[in-house]
């Protein structure tokens, strides 16, 4: 479909999309909290004509248009969203949804209730204009990505998509990776004493310092085009909530990005050598992935490691080629390759065995921050470029 068409098919649902955006900012969804958010998405998508529209047992919400018979292609994005914080730190007011300076404003805006929109509004804007496209195309609204991913890997349980395209800010470029995610927990189990005769104990924070030390200095993997994979020190807590009692346990959280050539086995092993030799006598300790216990907004509990697996797509793999020729083309202008800094749901398709692209319209730099926006042209022109992939991809 030549290029100016797909603009005009934009431009002719812009208002509509972007109110659509809008009332997703608008409408709270934390994870394991996207019931009116998925309500909300099941209806636009039925307004707009999809063809089948349902809801799985975890709560994701999964429309359906039909094609000609050639490969599906899943559109993917998540409804759920971090917690906004000091709203007197917003500059706007993070659920008002606030349009200003040509931005969308709010949480969730670039990650990713911009995205969402775009994604529903063009499969739904080809639906009504009855562009066909070659092969099933599925829009997945999915729950729980940011808190390890269940919605989607649920998804696949159901639905095996040929390709899939996950909606995560690319500034309307094109990804083709990102380094893993890992939530581990390193546990030191001391002697609990009172605090006034620490001779009495095993003090399992003196262990935990030493394992700190020795972390910082840790020589990490490098691979490119990732870079070298990091580790972050984040929570640390223990067993006692009193001041003047040495504990018995101390645990301390990990969070560590890795590159593709890293296994879970071989980084769980590593920092498992690394806290046997920071221990001190008469103390004990552990590395292991912090598993989640969870339960969905439609009462489904889970029990899952946290863990994104890394990936990368080829670039000479044949949907990154028709990815990238697609948008250079409805776009008239060089479509950059690159790699996410961040973990996406791209990983968990991969895993599967699905072929994945992430394109987004949205910038990384406002995920997770009080400045949480996406441009309205930008929205628009991810909308073309959602429509143009629609189209392509064979």
């Amino acid at each position: 479909m030549p290029r100016d068409d797909l603009y005009q098919l934009a431009h002719a649902h812009r208002a509509a999309m972007l109110d659509f955006a809008q009332r997703l900012i608008q409408t709270p969804s934390l994870s394991g909290e996207e019931a009116a958010v998925a309500a909300l998405v099941a209806r636009e998508m039925e307004a707009l004509g999809y063809d089948t529209v349902r809801t799985d047992a975890a709560g994701n919400v999964i429309g359906t248009v039909r094609g000609a018979g050639g490969r599906s292609v899943m559109f993917n994005a998540h409804m759920d969203h971090v917690a906004p914080g000091d709203a007197a730190l917003w500059p706007h007011p993070p659920y008002a949804g606030v349009i200003a300076d040509g931005w969308l404003w709010g949480r969730a805006a670039s990650d990713v209730k911009g995205t969402l929109a775009a994604q529903v509004y063009a499969l739904g804007a080809l639906r009504r204009a009855g562009l066909t496209p070659p092969g099933e195309r599925l829009m997945t609204a999915v729950v729980m990505e940011e808190i390890g991913g269940l919605g989607t890997q649920r998804v696949l349980e159901e639905v095996r998509p040929d390709y899939a395209i996950v909606g995560e800010a690319t500034d309307n470029q094109l990804a083709l990776g990102h380094r893993g995610r890992m939530a581990l927990v390193a546990r030191v189990q001391g002697r609990s004493v009172h605090a006034s005769a620490p001779s009495r104990g095993v003090n399992p924070h003196f262990a935990v310092a030493r394992f700190l030390l020795a972390l910082e200095q840790m020589p990490m993997a490098m691979q490119v085009p990732f870079g070298a994979s990091t580790v972050a020190p984040t929570l640390c807590g223990s067993d006692q909530t009193s001041n003047n009692i040495i504990p018995g346990e101390v645990w301390l959280h990990l969070d560590w990005r890795n590159v593709p050539q890293e296994t879970p086995d071989e980084i769980v092993a590593r920092l498992s050598a690394l806290l046997e030799q920071s221990l001190i006598p008469e103390s004990r300790g552990s590395v292991a992935l912090n598993r989640r216990r969870l339960r969905t907004y439609t009462g489904l509990g889970v029990e899952f490691p946290e863990l994104f697996p890394s990936f990368v797509l080829p670039a000479d793999h044949p949907l990154a080629q028709s990815a990238q020729q697609a948008l250079q083309s409805v776009y008239g202008r060089p479509v950059e390759t690159r790699i996410w800094s961040f973990a996406t749901d791209g990983g968990h398709l991969m895993a599967a065995g699905v072929p994945t692209i992430g394109f987004a319209p949205g910038s990384e730099r406002y995920c997770h921050t009080v400045q949480d926006r996406i441009g309205m042209e930008e929205l628009v022109e991810g909308m073309v470029g959602y429509m143009a992939l629609a189209l392509a991809l064979q």
